[in-house]
């Protein structure tokens, strides 16, 4: 049984695990109890094998707005404020959960994400987004810097220029330019974006899991290796995936021109 959240809500249904930031009066800004309940969602996902995918999106009209500056875990007027184990204790733990996963994860943003907000959408493997949407860093008006993976995620996505150019001026990314640019995988008329996100979520839930994990496995290490390494990690896990129930499945389903069952073994 999941276990219960004030500031979020999770369910899991035909393969698909869904975590709501659920804060919409305060635009789901994160405060230190959201990021430990969500911590949990993620965990208990983990540890769900049914949930074969994970959908992120918000509740309300926003998506996320980042960090809640009204919560007292950053509030300086309370004395020096040390960012770093708030940063250490809240969203380390999250990112890492999110990129960590052995299933896709989606994010469907559905308004504005920003900040650390925008970061934990970035984090996940594939993120649409409504075209009203926009995607920014204010913090450098915080005399701060892009947390919650920012400064690893955005020049990744986007290039140094652009990520630096984000990063400093502070401007929103409105939802066309960031699909235009390769920050997010799709931008799609507003009225849609449910219809889609469960139209993606669904196939994915159905797709070979195994085959997921190892891939986004091998792509994440590839950015701190050579190309050796990774023709080695590459040959490491297609030994395994030739063995495995899904490839039999998948070769036997072109061979008899129809839909592949996955299993996710």
């Amino acid at each position: 049984m999941a276990p219960p959240f004030e500031n979020i809500e999770l369910h899991t249904a035909q393969g698909v695990a869904t975590i709501t930031l659920n804060r919409p009066d305060r635009l789901n800004a994160l405060t230190r109890q959201m990021l430990g309940e969500l911590a949990t969602a993620l965990a208990a996902v983990r540890l769900d094998s049914s949930a074969r995918c994970l959908l992120i999106t918000g509740a309300g009209r926003a998506f996320c707005t980042g960090q809640d500056l009204d919560d007292e875990s950053v509030d300086p007027a309370l004395g020096a404020v040390d960012l770093g184990a708030v940063f250490d204790n809240g969203y380390r733990p999250v990112v890492l959960a999110i990129r960590d996963l052995p299933i896709p994860v989606v994010a469907a943003v559905n308004g504005v994400a920003a900040g650390a907000g925008a970061n934990i959408a970035l984090a996940c493997d594939i993120v649409i987004a409504a075209r009203s949407a926009t995607f920014l860093q204010p913090v450098c008006r915080l005399g701060l810097l892009p947390g919650a993976g920012g400064t690893w995620t955005l020049p990744r996505l986007v290039g140094p220029a652009r990520a630096i150019g984000i990063s400093l001026l502070g401007e929103p990314v409105e939802a066309a330019d960031a699909q235009a640019w390769g920050l997010i995988w799709e931008a799609v008329p507003d009225e849609q974006l449910g219809e889609r996100a469960r139209s993606i979520v669904a196939r994915l839930a159905e797709g070979p899991t195994l085959s997921f994990a190892r891939t986004k496995q091998a792509m994440l290490a590839a950015a701190s290796q050579t190309l050796e390494a990774s023709l080695d990690l590459e040959s490491a896990f297609l030994r395994e995936l030739g063995g495995s129930l899904d490839y039999r499945e998948g070769v036997a389903a072109f061979r008899a021109r129809r839909t592949p069952r996955f299993i996710g073994g």
